[in-house]
């Protein structure tokens, strides 16, 4: 069985360099955002993407050679957002207190999943092999790095010993139960309910003397 190919594989076509071609690429993902949401990723083409970005579809094949690299986009431009919330967050908790900056990078995340939740269930429940787009490594890394920078401040109320293990225990936990929320409607919780527990499932991670 031949295997799959990462996104990477699928990336931008011709990267716009004129206002005039940044405007026509926003256009396509926002009207693949749009028709991923209401029509799923199986019963998505590019006809219906180019038909509501109203270009053609020739145009759309300009800068993405098929769906698949209209989805890659999209995640990537998300996690691109993810990671400019967490350097907001380290900034936001300089001077802070260890439950008070835990509370601003959960507050942070949380913020950035709900701003198209049903897109976010599209992606993370239909789209397969989502997280082999190219640069996903490099993202996945920097955050790590901010998230112990994070921790790194207050060292001293910290009970983990290994920072770096730590973060990405803090990172999978964020991650974990924000997507368990979006996704699935049944365990979806009031933003500020999924908040404020979110923070102390962290805060308790980190606060809790390791055995063994």
């Amino acid at each position: 069985m031949p295997r799959r190919r990462p996104m990477a594989a699928v990336a931008l076509r011709k990267f716009p360099r004129q206002e005039r071609s940044r405007a026509t690429v926003d256009a396509i993902l926002e009207a693949a955002a749009r028709v991923l949401v209401r029509r799923g990723y199986a019963r998505t083409t590019t006809n219906h993407v180019a038909e509501r970005a109203g270009i053609s579809v020739g145009s759309l094949y300009q800068y993405f050679p098929n769906k698949e690299s209209l989805v890659a986009a999209l995640h990537e431009r998300h996690a691109r957002d993810l990671a400019g919330v967490m350097d907001e967050a380290l900034e936001a908790a300089r001077g802070r207190s260890l439950e008070s900056s835990v509370r601003a990078l959960v507050a942070a995340v949380l913020r950035a999943h709900l701003v198209d939740p049903e897109l976010h269930r599209v992606l993370e429940g239909e789209v397969p092999d989502l997280d082999r787009f190219d640069g996903a490594d490099a993202m996945d890394r920097a955050i790590a790095l901010n998230v112990r920078s994070l921790l790194s401040v207050h060292r001293e109320e910290i009970a983990r010993r290994d920072l770096t293990l730590a973060a990405t225990v803090v990172i999978r936990i964020v991650d974990a139960l924000i997507h368990a929320a979006v996704i699935d409607p049944r365990g979806r919780l009031p933003a500020r309910e999924l908040e404020r527990e979110l923070a102390l499932a962290v805060l308790g991670y980190l606060r809790a003397p390791a055995r063994g």
